[in-house]
């Protein structure tokens, strides 16, 4: 008795229910975190996100409806249908116009495949006189177009979104376990008249895995957006070095500690002259340059910064390192492999500086190789 009862919790109308109940419940949480998403980043993207899993919520409790009336219509049937094909086609038009903007041409896209839905559609109720037989016969064959269907968008999607996005992996992931389900579905419905009680058992546990990635995917989104937001408030925007108060503080941080650091400070040579002549799309080109080779070299040796206009800075933390040496690196290879030279000061913290005072100090030489002859290293 125990086992039967087991039985009917797991694979009979009380296991369904609970199932689905379940589905509702992450996509529920799903809902909030897009809500708030949207709410924040007022991003088209969440919105059709929203709009598919409110289509979802609606399918899934139509299911439940199903399994309480053991019975269903055409029209129930059709309806249920529809709302699969539509969430899938707006999840996924959602999830790629989070990380695309939206042009005239996907417009022309979305709208091409919402029409291509309505036309598919339409083969539920006027299917070809040849494929017409009997009543179940044609039950049978009814849904065949949109469930079909549903394979050309798992390809499409596959094809045209996921090349577009961030988070590939997950989003595979996603396609590969609707695409199991859709297929296990076909299976059970076409091949074993949906009396293989075991497939359908998968039919209904599998999506958990579609909706949890889901739910990571949308949570990660957030991760990348925060990292996005704390990037931008410490980075240059132009040269993606750090900006000059992050710089600043990290300068701070390792004096405070009395570590043997050094700080080197550097100026493009006629920087003005170039921008005027050349106009300022070169000039910003140049800061690029110059910026990724001063990345470069400091890779393993410490933190570089863009401190203000041509100026950029090093806090050399490794103590190993010697801050004459790494300048003259730096402008020997801006020299060869740009067409501006560097002015570079350093100095190296002694105690009692503070962190001001160090930069200062650094400046202060560099103002001397300015002065000097310019395209020099000039130690405080």
């Amino acid at each position: 008795m125990n086992n039967q009862t087991i039985w009917d919790l797991i694979f009979g109308p009380t296991g369904s229910i609970f199932m689905h109940s379940m589905l509702i419940v992450i996509i529920a949480m799903t809902f909030i975190v897009s809500f708030r998403l949207l709410l924040s980043r007022r991003k088209i993207g969440y919105f059709s996100i929203i709009i598919a899993l409110c289509i979802l919520f609606v399918q899934h409790a139509q299911l439940i409806e199903k399994t309480l009336a053991h019975d269903i219509t055409p029209v129930q049937e059709f309806i249920a249908l529809l709302l699969k094909v539509l969430a899938f086609v707006t999840l996924n038009i959602g999830i790629y116009q989070l990380y695309n903007a939206t042009r005239k041409r996907d417009f022309v896209v979305f709208v091409l495949f919402i029409l291509l839905t309505a036309v598919v559609s339409v083969s539920y109720w006027f299917a070809p006189d040849w494929l017409q037989g009997s009543e179940d016969h044609s039950g049978l064959l009814r849904p065949l177009g949109m469930e079909l269907y549903l394979f050309l968008l798992l390809f499409m999607s596959f094809l045209l979104v996921n090349s577009r996005i961030g988070q590939n992996g997950k989003y595979q992931l996603m396609l590969t376990v609707y695409f199991t389900t859709h297929t296990i579905h076909m299976a059970n419905v076409y091949l074993f008249d949906s009396k293989q009680i075991a497939l359908k058992f998968l039919e209904q546990t599998i999506p958990f895995v579609f909706y949890i990635v889901l739910f990571l995917f949308i949570f990660e989104r957030v991760i990348e957006i925060m990292q996005a937001i704390y990037n931008s408030s410490i980075t240059d925007g132009l040269t993606k070095l750090y900006n000059r108060k992050y710089f600043y503080n990290r300068v701070t941080q390792y004096v405070q500690q009395r570590a043997p650091v050094s700080v080197i400070f550097s100026d493009i040579d006629n920087f003005k002259k170039l921008n005027d002549t050349k106009g300022h799309h070169m000039g910003d080109q140049v800061l690029k340059q110059v910026a990724q080779i001063v990345k470069e070299e400091t890779e393993d040796s410490g933190i570089c910064g863009r401190y203000g206009g041509e100026e950029m800075v090093v806090l050399v933390t490794n103590p190993e390192i010697d801050a004459a040496g790494l300048s003259e690196r730096i402008r020997s290879r801006v020299e060869t492999e740009t067409m501006v030279t560097l002015s570079m000061g350093y100095s190296m913290f002694k105690k009692g500086v503070n962190a001001e005072e160090l930069i200062k100090q650094a400046d202060e030489a560099m103002y001397r190789a300015k002065t000097s002859g310019k395209n020099k290293v000039v130690g405080f």
